[in-house]
């Protein structure tokens, strides 16, 4: 990769503070260029509230003084809506992934890498915004990152900073002008942005912008802040953001991107994760999970804090508080779920976290078995685990396709259980005769555990014993997990010998909540567990929608 192209050092100042059962470990300085004039700290300078069956759609335009409605170029023809048939996974979803990077000159093209280090987040759709010679460029697409960018797209977005994203859609349709990052244009400039998370006053927020005259041209809450962004008043940029912050609700992790600056932000609760790192020419850079910094050789240096605001530009890297800072609530999914195995998050290994969840299932729920198994890939760790503490041998049971799309046509005789056939095959050598023990992560519906167990049955297994890494799921998500109303959630309506019953194994035991919670000690009130108990940090302040078709697309 080229050199940096910058030339100044200085250091991180004015961390935001943490709450008083999360001490970092360390006194962060982030060395980003050789020291030169170093500005007055930012809090001097205004004193905040410390307070598809997928159509390949993609996109190129040239973004400065824009309007969000000129992003969209009008010589060519793209589909407002591209339609998804989602597979049969039933779990639920992480709405995507963000990245920035500031202080290199093939920015974009470490963006690229990032996403696809991200992919698992999001599928649905891509884009990279890069600046040069203060003009944001940007190339979003319907599809795969593999899909929306290649060798062409990429020359067209020069420069040393970029900000990139990756998106799964809400129930319905994946609209080629809700893919990220989003750019607009106001008096001052052009902004980009890209969003992870859920703002649960949305609906508000917009309808109090339009009844002052705003104009949307899309139905992703992440085009309120742009609008919030525009009609501040205060300066500089950041502060603009800063102001904007303060006006949403629920859970946020972005980065923004302007002609000179980078910007990384992540809600007072901390609900969705935000890492930064730096590589070995200085360059800095955030993404949703430490997997991306790996990819392109990133050191990782610390979160965002719950609640902070990350400004980088050419005089380094200073911080400032968003808000009071609230007792964090992390996404306890993340570690479950949603995170790839080698990734760090919220101080934790993932794998780790994993691992133990099965010594956990196997202590607490032990069943005489001769093979343990996992449901590829999110149940592998887990899996392992109580393999390890019950002392039988994990095998590969379920063999798991990769080169399935979201979309296929079936046979027009229908195949009982297609769909799971399709993806997961299971190993007749491994099964035929075994008493099996199956873990996998979660059960949202049901309907696809059921589907396994009768999988492993036919193929000869003498008994299935389903163990879950994961307490029973009784409640949506609002903050930026695409999960089914509580009335679909079948832990909801019956109890874990109904569900066992329903999906017809001969034993089935979820994680227990109480050890989740011991397992995580002193850090156990710093998560969010609103899925398994009801009880909302944040409350809801509006109805989650999840018919198909709804125009309201909430998720980043």
């Amino acid at each position: 990769m080229a050199a940096n192209t910058a030339t100044a050092t200085t250091t991180t100042t004015n961390i935001c503070p943490l709450s008083s059962n999360q001490k970092p470990t360390q006194k962060i300085t982030l060395s980003i260029f050789p020291k030169t004039h170093q500005k007055p700290t930012f809090l001097a300078q205004k004193n905040p509230t410390l307070t598809c069956k997928t159509n390949r759609s993609h996109h190129s335009s040239i973004c400065s003084k824009n309007p969000l409605s000129e992003f969209f170029s009008s010589d060519q023809e793209y589909p407002d809506e591209v339609s998804v048939d989602f597979d049969d996974d039933d779990k639920p979803r992480e709405e995507c992934g963000v990245v920035g990077i500031y202080g290199d000159s093939e920015a974009s093209r470490l963006c690229y890498l990032a996403l696809h280090a991200l992919q698992h987040r999001g599928q649905e759709g891509a884009g990279i915004v890069a600046v040069n010679k203060n003009v944001l460029q940007s190339v979003t697409g319907v599809g795969l990152v593999s899909e929306v960018f290649n060798e062409s797209k990429l020359d067209r977005l020069p420069g040393d900073i970029a900000i990139g994203h990756v998106r799964y859609s809400t129930a319905g349709s994946s609209m080629l002008k809700n893919v990220q990052p989003f750019v607009a244009g106001y008096r001052f400039g052009s902004v980009g942005v890209a969003h992870n998370g859920n703002l649960i006053n949305y609906k508000a927020l917009r309808a109090k912008l339009e009844d002052e005259g705003s104009i949307f041209n899309t139905s992703s809450d992440t085009e309120v802040v742009l609008h919030l962004i525009a009609i501040s008043k205060v300066r500089p940029f950041f502060l603009r953001i800063v102001e904007a912050c303060e006006k949403l609700e629920g859970a946020y992790s972005m980065v923004f991107a302007n002609e000179d600056k980078l910007v990384a932000v992540r809600d007072p609760y901390g609900f969705r994760p935000l890492v930064m790192g730096k590589r070995s020419n200085g360059a800095v850079v955030f993404a949703s999970e430490t997997c991306a910094l790996d990819l392109i050789e990133a050191t990782y240096e610390r979160e965002v804090y719950p609640g902070e605001v990350l400004v980088v530009d050419k005089d380094g890297v200073q911080s400032l508080c968003l808000m009071p800072h609230r007792e964090p609530k992390q996404c306890i999914f993340e570690h479950i779920y949603f995170a790839l195995p080698n990734s760090v998050v919220f101080g934790r290994s993932v794998y780790e976290s994993r691992h133990v969840f099965g010594e956990i299932l196997a202590t607490e729920a032990p069943v005489e078995c001769d093979v343990v198994i996992a449901v590829p890939d999110s149940g592998v760790v887990a899996a392992l685990g109580y393999a390890a503490k019950a002392g039988v041998p994990f095998q590969q049971g379920l063999i798991r396709s990769h080169y399935v799309g979201r979309t296929f046509i079936e046979p027009s005789q229908k195949i009982r259980d297609f769909g799971v056939k399709l993806k997961l095959s299971p190993v007749r050598g491994v099964l035929e005769g075994k008493r099996v023990v199956v873990v996998d992560d979660s059960i949202v519906r049901g309907t696809t555990s059921s589907k396994i167990v009768r999988l492993l049955k036919e193929a000869g297994a003498k008994e299935v014993h389903m163990r879950i890494a994961s307490p029973p799921i009784i409640s949506s998500c609002y903050y930026g997990v695409d999960t089914p109303s509580s009335e679909e959630l079948i832990s909801n309506q019956m109890s874990t010998e109904e569900i066992r019953d329903f999906i017809g194994s001969d034993s089935l035991a979820f994680l227990p909540f109480n050890s989740l919670q011991n397992l995580l000690g002193k850090d156990s009130q710093n998560f969010c567990y609103a899925c398994f108990s009801g009880n909302y940090p944040v409350k809801p302040r509006e109805i989650k929608v999840k018919s198909i078709g709804d125009f309201v697309d909430t998720m980043g």
